[in-house]
């Protein structure tokens, strides 16, 4: 939720955000009026409560003469209070019925368009070139199967299309993975947290998943509860409700859970192997920290993600997601995109998004500053989204006779490994 007094004060900056998100400008001015109806019913109601309380206050010294005439006004004081805050509430509901919708301010830096308008920021590591080397790479899913790490046909028969298996060696890399990218975490100083996967509707609607997200959040309608799409949702309503001393900032979290998306809207896309899955594991980072320092926390974030790719031993370039390709509750989102060989392009991987104080004011989370108390700012950063970390790693580390070498920084993890070999069928 934005700042209601900047929408006030520079309605046209919010509107230029509106427009370059692709969303419906129109909604800025149905805003601004149903937030004028909320303070100016607001006025109405206190004015009229004043009088009320004045009238009651002369009626026990008023004659008999005079009471009769005050106790009728104080009847009509009553139906009208009673109306104005009828009034109150129901601009209150519209005002903030409009304001969920309306996605955070882009930020000025942030290019402009759609999923294709994004700028290359770095690129990092070496492709390799298979050919040079004497042989055609080989796509995750044939060297997984091959490794007795995957199996997508079992995952079909139990769960339908896009649920998998991870066996064998597949299930200890997803737990070397895990285990190497908490230890990165928690070397940096965020605190582990195993997170619920299920959450009430505030916790979803508060981080901005219940917007333009919703085709890809699971509801379960007879409890009310959400499968979350990332533990950013539970480790973003973690302090909900609550007001945290400014000199406790910043709070960084690490959060691994299981992850349901829908993936609406991708039929066709992405079909082979463990790709784009509707259940993944990953491990997220999170920061509250104060609106000053949101930017810096955001580049700390990105850089976090650089190190443990970099430690991967993948090539990955690093974009600027353009205004119409951004989330909701994200001011600018910067990706790492790792090199797929056998699709010949570079894939997202990770994500640091800066929500600024978005989150915040939708799930009251505040900061106190001596006396002045105001919502802080969240951050987020995948480090590792497991399925497609896996991918990457079979793919860009595969060796001519269809075994994987390990990336150093997962070895003492896999019990010493160097290289993954086919099973024999």
């Amino acid at each position: 939720m934005i700042d209601l007094r900047l929408l006030r004060e520079d309605p046209d900056r919010v509107r230029a955000s509106q427009r370059a998100r692709g969303e419906d400008v129109a909604l800025v001015d149905a805003l601004l009026s149903a937030d004028e109806r909320r303070r100016s019913s607001g006025v109405r109601f206190d004015e009229l409560r004043s009088e009320q309380k004045s009238l009651g206050k002369l009626i026990p010294k008023a004659t008999p003469e005079e009471r009769a005439e005050l106790l009728q006004k104080a009847e009509q004081l009553k139906t009208d209070v009673k109306a104005a805050e009828a009034a109150q509430n129901e601009a209150d509901d519209e005002t903030k019925r409009l304001a969920l919708q309306l996605g955070n301010l882009v930020h000025p830096d942030v290019p402009v368009g759609g999923e294709e308008d994004f700028v290359v920021l770095e690129t990092h590591g070496t492709i390799r070139d298979f050919g040079a080397e004497g042989f055609e790479p080989k796509d995750h899913l044939e060297l997984g199967e091959a490794l007795g790490a995957i199996d997508v046909e079992r995952g079909a028969k139990v769960s339908g299309s896009r649920f998998y298996y991870l066996t064998g060696v597949g299930a200890l890399l997803e737990l070397a993975l895990v285990n190497a990218a908490i230890a990165q975490a928690t070397e940096a100083g965020f605190t582990p947290m195993l997170t619920p996967a299920l959450v009430r509707p505030r916790a979803m609607e508060g981080t901005g998943f219940l917007g333009q997200a919703a085709e890809n959040v699971y509801h379960l309608e007879k409890d009310d509860y959400y499968l979350v799409g990332t533990s950013e949702v539970p480790l973003a309503a973690y302090h909900m409700d609550e007001i945290l001393d400014a000199d406790r900032l910043p709070l960084r979290y690490a959060g691994f859970s299981p992850c349901f998306r829908r993936e609406a809207g991708t039929y066709g896309k992405d079909t082979r192997g463990i790709f784009r899955v509707h259940q993944f594991d990953k491990v997220e980072m999170f920061s509250y920290v104060d609106p000053e320092d949101a930017e810096n926390e955001h580049r700390r974030l990105l850089e976090w993600e650089k190190q443990w790719l970099t430690g991967l031993e993948l090539p990955f370039q690093v974009i600027d997601v353009a205004s119409g390709d951004l989330g909701a509750s994200a001011s600018r989102k910067f990706d790492c995109e790792a090199w797929i060989p056998t699709q010949g392009k570079y894939r997202e991987l990770t994500s640091a998004s800066n929500c600024d104080g978005f989150q915040a004011r939708r799930l009251s989370v505040r900061m106190r500053d001596g006396k002045k108390v105001q919502p802080l700012a969240t951050l987020n950063g995948t480090l590792c989204a497991v399925p497609r970390t896996i991918v990457a790693i079979l793919e860009n580390h595969q060796l001519a006779d269809g075994s994987v070498r390990v990336p150093e920084v997962l070895r003492p993890y896999l019990g010493g490994r160097e290289v993954l070999e086919p099973v024999a069928k």
